[in-house]
């Protein structure tokens, strides 16, 4: 894939996203740049288009195979044993500054961002539209930049601070704190403030961003930086807008039948079509079952830590884990010829390290991997908001509202057999929170939040020490080697690095 620079300045790709939405069914704009589009009011929404259409590269999933994912403890490289053997460097901590997959994860983020930039700074002197319509298009490319840099402090902390459309010939590492004050959080709350709600938009607009994503988003990006206070603010905003509900069948909060159902806060729409420029989106298709059927590449398959996480009874656990020999829309899995069904950690073979599995939450009916391109991935889910408002309610020391939330989940777990997944009953702040974590792991599994989840609440040494992680130097990527070196040193890389 082409490399993009944050040094370089590079033509704006202006391909519009698709799924089965009317804004995200629009023909490509084809190549063209800052310097002769969006002159007029008429270039408004595909220039906002072009934002989001950001949001269905390849690499813009943890570099293309979710990272975040396989650095947890959540997943495994996946795939067959000999098949990008780089990606193995995920699994066990061992990847470098050098990794094309940090690069590309780096650079989409920021192709995203000047994408962005592009309408903040070019679309506000235009007369010739709507000022209704002007305004809600800049808070939601506001909060697409907002989602960028939000994956950008996580993933390596101190960043690059780019505004406008020319970027510095030689950038340097704003303060993470810089960024959060004046990006992330402004332009949150600034789309919290004038996006529509949800139910406002037709039809045809469901996939853009809303007032009630804008605040979820808020609250994710509180409770991260350990802000309770007001990550239970925005949690509970979402909460009580009425805007949205839990999909009654959990599984179907991943289906085909299911996308851009009540639970679905912002979700990444996408059409079965087996490439990009059509309007597919590769997230599904990379980690869908390979083999037989041939669904896809297997990357980032479920461990066996997480299968064995489950109670035998969470329903949860089948809805996450496609196992083989199943049965799925009248598809027996076979899975991989060239992949070992089990594998053990001790020569006498009694300690399972990992069995063949995938992660259902990508799959979609159909026989052909093209198929597999046409999966909604969910960014943010009502679930998510659940708990979000479950942990800050608890750690402010309102252990019963938090049960309430916490309970919902639980609720919507176990469905109609009232003999699994009890409410949690405890009020004592320590117990209650580790719950809250187990629940998290559980509900979200395989979604790219377990790592973020640990890094955030300090138990990422403990829990994936064993797998490789050190304290002081795994929370944080590495900057990119190439990024360092173009720069000419104006760029740092992070300790221990």
């Amino acid at each position: 894939m082409k490399r993009i620079s944050l040094l370089i300045p590079i033509v704006l790709l202006l391909l519009t996203p698709s799924c089965s939405d009317d804004f995200l069914e629009r023909a490509s704009l084809g190549t063209v740049d800052e310097t002769n589009f969006l002159n007029t009011g008429q270039d408004a929404i595909p220039a906002t288009n072009a934002v989001y259409n950001t949001l269905r590269l390849w690499h813009y999933h943890g570099g293309g195979f979710s990272i975040l994912d396989i650095m947890s403890d959540d997943a495994v490289k996946g795939s067959n044993p000999g098949d990008a053997i780089p990606i193995r460097a995920f699994d066990d901590f061992t990847y470098t500054p050098d990794q094309a997959t940090i690069l590309n994860w780096y650079a989409t983020l920021y192709q995203g961002v000047r994408r962005a930039n592009t309408v903040i700074e070019k679309l506000p002197p235009l007369t010739d539209i709507d000022a209704g319509l002007k305004n809600r298009l800049l808070a939601e490319v506001r909060f697409l930049r907002a989602l960028f840099y939000f994956d950008l402090v996580r993933g390596w902390g101190d960043v690059p601070k780019i505004t406008s459309i020319v970027p510095p010939d030689r950038p340097t590492r704003a303060p993470k704190e810089e960024i959060y004050r004046d990006i992330i959080l402004p332009d949150l709350e600034f789309a919290a403030s004038t996006l529509p709600e949800r139910s406002d938009y037709p039809a045809r607009d469901l996939g853009r961003a809303t007032r009630g994503a804008a605040k979820a988003l808020l609250a994710r990006v509180y409770l991260f930086r350990g802000d309770f206070a007001n990550a239970e603010r925005w949690a509970l905003e979402v909460i009580q807008s009425g805007e949205y509900s839990l999909d009654p069948d959990y599984s179907n909060a991943f289906s085909v039948t299911g996308e851009f159902g009540p639970g679905s806060v912002f979700e990444i729409g996408a059409l079965p079509e087996g490439s990009f420029e059509l309007g597919g989106n590769q997230y599904g298709n990379t980690q869908a079952v390979r083999g037989s059927p041939n669904r896809g590449w297997g990357f980032n398959r479920p461990s066996y830590d997480l299968i064995t996480f489950f109670p035998e009874e969470d329903p949860r656990l089948d809805a996450t884990v496609v196992f083989l020999g199943e049965e799925i829309d009248g598809v027996r899995i076979m899975g991989d010829g060239s992949t070992p069904d089990t594998t053990y950690t001790d020569a006498s073979r009694t300690q399972i390290a990992q069995i063949e599995a995938y992660n259902q939450k990508v799959w979609v009916p159909g026989t052909t991997a093209e198929t597999s391109w046409g999966h909604n991935r969910r960014l943010i889910r009502y679930a998510d908001v659940l708990l979000m408002a479950a942990e800050a309610l608890n750690e402010n020391g309102n252990q019963q509202d938090a049960l309430l939330y916490l309970n919902r989940v639980r609720a919507r777990a176990r469905g109609e057999n009232p003999d699994i997944l009890p409410d949690i009953t405890t009020t004592d702040q320590g117990e209650l929170r580790q719950a809250i974590y187990e629940e998290r792991r559980a509900e979200l599994a395989m979604e790219g939040l377990r790592f973020h989840d640990l890094v955030r609440t300090g138990r990422a040494a403990a829990v994936l020490g064993p797998l490789g992680f050190e304290e002081g130097q795994h929370e944080l990527l590495p900057i990119p080697q190439s990024e360092i070196d173009i720069s000419q040193g104006s760029l740092t890389q992070n300790p221990n690095w």
